[in-house]
């Protein structure tokens, strides 16, 4: 059965509770996704397969564990997912990087794919989706049925902040996938965004606001 798993770590806290302040600029706001990110993909990750190999040490012959089983692939959904990327791949650097565009039709509200681009042997890696933030849900509900029908399973989704609503919206479309959450807010307003949130997440780590 999929699972919800809200980070506790106080690091993370400590962290996101920085990003959220108005006064914090974009170089700093940039970096600190980074390093959330980072945290994150450590908790993230502590199912991953181990195997036993033999190597030698400067003294003798032993035998240690290292990662086995299926590699993973990072996929952000553009743009503000790639704030996320670097952070992880400071974790994993042998991890394959795909991209997910999207943008909002104005009539239907629906979203609508311009770009996908994922590794050739996705379908033979873990792969983890990436958004800062999980609102409505509508983006990320949608770039992970796009993989799913790329013929791709294993999938995991992790975001910084998450809503109440978004979060059910995503428990319902993709009850198969594992959800991983920096901090779980208390609900969307009327424009649809994060409560108390910490803004556009996209214009924040860009500076394009």
């Amino acid at each position: 059965m999929a699972k919800v798993m809200v980070m506790d770590h106080p690091l993370i806290k400590h962290k996101i509770g920085i990003i959220r302040r108005t006064e914090t600029g974009t170089k700093d706001f940039r970096q600190l996704i980074s390093e959330i990110a980072m945290l994150m993909t450590y908790e993230a990750t502590r199912d991953l397969e181990l195997e036993d190999v033999e190597i030698e040490t400067p003294i003798c012959k032993t035998v240690v564990q290292q990662l086995g089983g299926k590699k993973l692939a990072i996929v952000p959904i553009l743009r503000a997912g790639l704030g996320m990327v670097d952070g992880m791949l400071n974790m994993i650097p042998s991890a394959r990087v795909g991209h997910i565009g999207l943008y909002r039709d104005p009539q239907t509200k629906l979203p609508v794919e311009y770009y996908c681009k994922l590794p050739e042997d996705c379908d033979k890696r873990a792969v983890f989706v990436v958004d800062p933030m999980l609102a409505t849900g509508g983006s990320a509900i949608a770039a992970i049925q796009m993989i799913k029908n790329r013929g791709i399973k294993n999938i995991k989704f992790m975001c910084v902040i998450a809503a109440p609503e978004g979060l059910e919206a995503m428990k319902k479309a993709h009850p198969d996938i594992d959800i991983f959450i920096g901090a779980l807010d208390e609900k969307l307003n009327d424009n649809s965004y994060i409560v108390p949130g910490l803004g556009d997440a996209g214009d924040r780590i860009f500076g394009t606001k």
